[in-house]
């Protein structure tokens, strides 16, 4: 019990309040054109902008007034999004924003430290192969995108010949690695990437955790919102499982919040594998976690009052190895009604602009589908929402954790408003499926 509250503690901990205030980045300034018509402006940077030789960075993009955005090299994006890019040498990417009003461009340049220049007359060729995402269920499709230097063209087996930077649809019936071989005047150059084909419903399911027993919970209070343990002063809170109606299984759970002191929250959290396991998944020997990289959270919630809620979070944690891995997923409903994604590294929430507009007072289904990459980066997949998918794609690098935190966790977590008032929401039918 002890070493699960130790890593509750962190959860908390990393917990920070954004929904009173907003998520997201600056505003940008647009201009019109001859006929009117308002021309995109966008910014494009990375984070970090300078990486060792082999490492990764992120390319994060906001345009207004864009139907899309264009990285050359990388393929076409939504508006605003995110890539990891692992360049082999200093590379400028440059994003393109195209709306009716015409274009706009942003470059931003990565710097490579300790790699191959060379310099030579006849250089030889570099190249970078990513998948995006690399793991896909069965008839999926992923993206297979590419940049170069010093070559001509790019030949991938199995799927044709291609230009210096570019992009190409790939449906693999099962996992397959692909390589792509570059070629200029100075010889050739070779990348790969693994696409993983999983059979549409991968892995292993934990189900029915709303009625699991092991359940912890922890109020957080303005300013500081640390650990408050029920009692906790100027919030309160109360969890009933077993509840028939409302319910889609027969066998829901009442979450309730209230208090006094406004833009409180509470967070319950179950510990599924590793220390303190509701499953009898302990992990003791460390075999599990490092093996899985897949995690799908599936759940029905019946929100009573929407006018009252702030915000509503479902969340999948894993700790391992002295890094904290939060795939925390925020359903904004009072200002703005979108999406947020937790940020692990700058600790908070960032807008991905995709719209959550639950149903009250009626049973909504949401499905999220979040990845630890290889280099345990988490990639934020899709979210979906009363049948309705968004692909985010975003990626973020991992937090930190101490080095004896073991074990994984789903969290729900309820938000107050601007006067506290209490409400009132069920969850029915959750799951995690992980591989």
């Amino acid at each position: 019990m002890r070493c699960f509250l130790r890593i509750s503690a962190f959860i908390i901990s990393l917990t920070l309040f954004c929904a009173s205030i907003g998520c997201g980045g600056g505003s940008m300034s647009t201009q019109k054109d001859s006929t009117g018509q308002q021309v995109p402006a966008i910014t494009l940077k990375a984070e970090p902008g300078t990486i060792p030789s082999g490492g990764s960075t992120v390319l994060s993009w906001k345009a207004s007034k864009a139907s899309s955005v264009s990285i050359a090299g990388l393929g076409t994006f939504p508006a605003s999004g995110s890539v990891k890019v692992t360049p082999p040498v200093t590379t400028t990417y440059t994003a393109t924003a195209i709306g009716t009003g015409g274009k706009s461009e942003s470059s931003t340049t990565v710097s490579v430290t300790g790699s191959n220049q060379n310099p030579g007359q006849n250089p030889a060729p570099t190249i970078s192969l990513n998948a995006q995402p690399n793991t896909i269920t069965s008839g999926g499709s992923a993206v297979l995108s590419w940049a170069t230097t010093n070559a001509a063209s790019v030949n991938i087996p199995g799927v044709g010949s291609f230009g210096a930077s570019g992009s190409t649809n790939v449906t693999p019936k099962s996992t397959t690695t692909y390589t792509a071989t570059a070629q200029g005047s100075g010889g050739t150059a070779d990348s790969s990437t693994t696409v993983t084909v999983g059979s549409g419903s991968n892995g292993t399911s934990l189900s029915n955790l709303q009625a699991s027993g092991g359940w912890k919970s922890w109020g957080e209070v303005p300013p500081d919102y640390g650990i408050c343990p029920y009692p906790c002063p100027g919030v309160t809170w109360s969890m009933k499982q077993g509840i028939k109606t409302p319910s889609l299984s027969g066998n829901a759970t009442q979450f309730d919040i209230g208090g006094s002191i406004p833009y409180s929250d509470v967070l319950w959290s179950n510990p599924l594998i590793g220390e303190g396991s509701t499953q009898g998944l302990p992990d003791s020997s460390h075999a599990l976690l490092p093996t899985l990289h897949n995690f799908t959270y599936d759940a029905d919630f019946f929100p009573t009052d929407l006018e009252v809620t702030q915000v509503l979070e479902f969340d999948v944690n894993m700790y391992f190895n002295g890094l904290g891995l939060i795939w925390g997923n925020q359903c904004r409903v009072a200002g703005g009604n979108e999406w947020d994604i937790w940020d692990n590294v700058n600790h908070n929430w960032v807008s991905t602009g995709v719209p959550c507009n639950p149903i009250n007072n009626a049973w909504n289904h949401v499905t999220i589908h979040v990845q630890r990459e290889s280099d345990n980066w988490l990639l934020f997949q899709s979210i979906t929402l009363n049948g309705v998918t968004t692909e985010v794609n975003r990626y973020y690098a991992p937090g930190s954790a101490p080095g004896d935190w073991w074990g994984i966790t789903v969290n729900f977590q309820m938000d107050g408003n601007h006067q506290q008032s209490a409400y009132t929401t069920y969850l029915d039918n959750l799951s995690l499926n992980y591989w």
